[in-house]
């Protein structure tokens, strides 16, 4: 007897975790929020606590962060006086608190769940070519050994079939026509430099665009390093300057009183990829406001924050279309709808032919992933 299928719909049950489970992913997401500044994090949490009853008697805030050094997630840090000793303990009477390493990989392990895990519900996922060729993920067709083929490739099983059918037992061998190779996918390599954004804008209007941008970087330095080992990822920020940062600066990333000097952006983005060996090369660029701001050659600023600068925006084609001759497109996700500065990154990206994306905060993480995918696959060279 056939049974019909369909949905059954049941009342929502929340997941069963522990007290230090449910506090524990609070926590994460204030840390991002704070730039890795626990005693700020903690008085969120304290203040949540007391709008929303997080803890009861039993396990209390104070419990939380006990199990969190316990955890080596946090560890204190000695505090010292004016004069230079202490013992540990700073005016407050109690020490600096900060986060280790261990909760640093997991902030970026969340971030990546948090966006990546959308692309994947959503049908995104691998970074495969469609095309033959070398690489390390077999396609499930076979062929026949061609001379160059690598040993790794053979498949022995097949080959060994093939030896019994065309000599039979009893005059056994393996001869190089008997011999199949099971073919991969082509994998392209890519060199990926982030620029972000931390000009005092990123904070304004009563928008956090800085923590999103974190999350993003975090969750695709997790993805490259973890998934696509051979590809490079460079992250930088640009304000008044341009300067790299590491992966574990991420959580401590902070806008500054800066102004926005893409051209500085771009010149260092362009110094790292120039020392690649990938064929493959992209810049993606997370920002909200207009460049307002050049380092000049006696070390003097030149800022203009009224309007778009002619001289300002002169140097930024120019920039663009270097980028061009060195064949490394340019991917500019702008955080802002006025209609003067998506005009002039339209000019930008039509100097770079490179592409533009005017997103929201909330999408960003998700189009920049299907970008970084989508440039794998199509930027195939010799």
């Amino acid at each position: 007897m056939n049974k019909r299928k369909g949905f059954r719909f049941t009342s929502y049950q929340a997941p069963d975790l522990s007290p230090f489970e449910k506090l524990f992913d609070i926590f994460q997401e204030l840390i991002t929020h704070t730039s890795g500044d626990v005693d700020e994090a903690i008085d969120w949490l304290r203040e949540l606590d007391r709008e929303y009853e997080l803890t009861d008697e039993d396990y209390t805030i104070d419990d939380f962060i006990e199990d969190l050094k316990a955890k080596g997630f946090l560890r204190e840090e000695p505090q010292f006086g004016p004069d230079g000793e202490g013992d540990g303990e700073g005016a407050s009477g109690d020490p600096s608190l900060s986060i280790t390493s261990k909760l640093e990989r997991m902030l970026r392990q969340r971030a990546l769940e948090q966006i990546f895990g959308k692309l994947r519900r959503r049908g995104r996922g691998n970074h495969r070519t469609g095309k033959a060729g070398p690489g390390d993920e077999h396609t499930g067709d076979f062929r026949s050994y061609r001379f160059g083929d690598s040993l790794e490739q053979i498949s022995m099983t097949e080959s060994l079939r093939n030896a019994q059918v065309n000599h039979g037992m009893d005059n056994f061998r393996l001869d190089e026509d008997d011999l199949v190779v099971e073919d991969t996918h082509f994998k392209a390599q890519m060199s990926t430099v982030l620029m972000i954004d931390i000009s005092h804008s990123m904070i304004l209007y009563g928008e956090d665009r800085i923590t999103p941008a974190k999350k993003v970087a975090m969750a695709l330095a997790e993805l490259i390093t973890t998934r696509y080992p051979k590809d490079t990822l460079d992250i930088l920020v640009f304000g008044n300057d341009a300067w790299p940062i590491s992966v574990r600066e991420l959580p401590y990333l902070k806008v500054g009183p800066y102004h926005t000097n893409t051209v500085a952006g771009l010149q260092l983005a362009m110094d790292l990829l120039r020392r690649k060996r990938n064929t493959n090369k992209q810049i993606f660029m997370i920002t909200d406001g207009k460049p307002s701001c050049l380092r000049m050659a006696d070390g003097t600023y030149y800022k203009n924050s009224v309007g778009l600068d002619d001289f300002i925006v002169e140097k930024c084609y120019n920039m663009a279309a270097q980028a061009r001759k060195l064949h490394i497109p340019i991917t500019t996700f702008m955080i802002a709808r006025d209609p003067y500065l998506m005009q002039f990154v339209r000019h930008f990206t039509e100097a770079n032919k490179g592409k533009a994306l005017f997103t929201g905060l909330k999408g960003l993480g998700e189009t920049i992933f299907e970008d970084y995918e989508t440039n794998r696959k199509k930027r195939l060279r010799g």
